[in-house]
């Protein structure tokens, strides 16, 4: 029923499409070359690998439509709609709607970085942005720099009880001259899925936006920006099965107040090119948009926008939650073991666990498996005001395992049986 080839099922129209039936790992996995070795990533937290389809559209736009946009010409016109046609992929991943529109650019850290920068030329000394404790420094960073200029930066702090960062302890925070309140839907060390809506509701009663760092979320769960009324939502998409690309949802409302970096002869409602600075990645444009077929692949129908997105991640969370229970209940029953995190065995949590051992050192943990065809991770994970919080050695860290839904049980349990042994 489903072909082993990278790029849509043909038969759409079988009747065991007629309900959604969530593929057999092995058909999924036939789509990633890169997991047909005996190689058990689980550090996709660092990054997903991709279907072979992302690999071939790329190579295939760089041998046939690899010109500059916006020429009469063949080429250039079929290079301008492949463009076009990514952030309209992007809008529709993230459920833009109506609300607002999607920059594609290098990187989340850049993406934050040229907002920051925006918002610099526009705001005076005395306002204050609130920078949550959970943050990867990249949704940071960018902020607390304002400091320089007079910008007022509170931290959100972290319960390090509770791993979590209160809505109490934000109201106490924020007033008259909050502009913006930066978090994370997951932390990318604790994996716990936070309630983006009633932060942002409490945001904007006192006037102040929201910036959503969204990428240990994205490869998990549906992101819904207009349902959650955010005011910006940044992801990686090279964690999300896609190329070294990232992507940038702002309200209108939100980009009406800035004048993006772009050259001062492109008009500041051009969005989002007043934003993207250079050119972003063509042919990585090219490489997103094949991402429609594996989609439609775990959704069981053809491509329908935003339905196939939604019905797509709600597969990927019932493939995932087995795994992540799985290695969380053999983690508990170790009593050397501190998990870092709520540990959630529910969908209120995604796959990324981080814990340390009493006696062990996370690098000496990590070489052992090394030794397995396993791939973890240990350190800080540019986490380092989390860690700072919650009293983590800043270099050792914590082991992170982070898993995604071309993972199988057989791995978890691979790297159970290497963990029991060393822990």
């Amino acid at each position: 029923m489903f072909q082993r080839q990278n790029q849509a099922p043909a038969d759409f129209d079988s009747p065991l499409m007629s309900e959604r039936i969530v593929p057999s790992r092995d058909a999924i996995r036939s789509w990633f070359p890169a997991l047909s070795n005996e190689f058990a990533y689980l550090e996709n937290a660092g990054g997903s690998q991709v279907p072979g389809c992302v690999a071939n559209a790329i190579r295939d736009y760089m041998l046939t439509d690899y010109v500059q946009l916006g020429a009469g010409y063949a080429q250039s016109q079929r290079a301008t709609q492949t463009v076009a046609d990514a952030h309209a992929f992007a809008e529709q991943i993230v459920g833009a709607g109506t609300a607002g529109k999607v920059v594609l650019g290098n990187s989340t850290t850049a993406l934050i970085q040229i907002i920051a920068g925006s918002y610099a030329d526009i705001w005076t000394p005395g306002d204050e942005v609130v920078v949550a404790a959970t943050n990867h420094e990249a949704n940071a960073g960018a902020w607390a720099k304002l400091a320089q200029m007079g910008v007022v930066v509170r931290i959100w702090d972290v319960d390090p009880d509770t791993f979590q960062c209160s809505l109490e302890s934000l109201r106490a925070l924020l007033n008259d001259r909050t502009r913006i309140v930066a978090f994370p839907h997951v932390s990318n060390l604790l994996g716990e899925v936070v309630d983006v809506s009633a932060i942002t509701e409490l945001a904007h009663a006192h006037g102040a936006k929201v910036f959503v760092d969204g990428v240990a979320y994205a490869p998990h769960r549906t992101i819904d920006v207009e349902k959650w009324g955010v005011d910006w939502y940044v992801f990686s998409w090279y964690k999300v099965y896609g190329p070294h690309m990232a992507a940038l949802f702002g309200r209108h409302e939100a980009f009406a107040e800035l004048t993006g970096p772009n050259h001062f002869f492109i008009p500041r409602e051009s969005i989002p090119y007043k934003f993207e600075l250079g050119s972003i990645s063509h042919e990585g444009c090219a490489g997103l948009l094949s991402l429609r077929d594996y989609f439609a692949f775990l959704a069981g129908e053809p491509w329908k926008g935003r339905e196939t997105v939604i019905r797509a991640f709600e597969g990927i969370a019932e493939l995932e939650l087995p795994l992540q229970v799985r290695f969380l209940q053999f983690l508990r029953q170790k009593s050397h073991v501190r998990i870092i995190g709520l540990g959630a065995e529910t969908e209120q949590s995604v796959g990324t666990i981080s814990f340390v051992h009493a006696d062990l050192t996370p690098s000496q943990i990590v070489a052992e498996v090394d030794q397995h065809n396993i791939g973890i991770r240990y350190g800080n994970m540019y986490a380092v005001r989390l860690c700072s919080s919650l009293g983590i050695e800043l270099e050792e860290g914590v082991v992170r395992v982070s898993l995604v839904h071309y993972n199988t049980p057989e791995e978890i349990d691979r790297l159970i049986s290497v963990l029991d042994k060393v822990l």
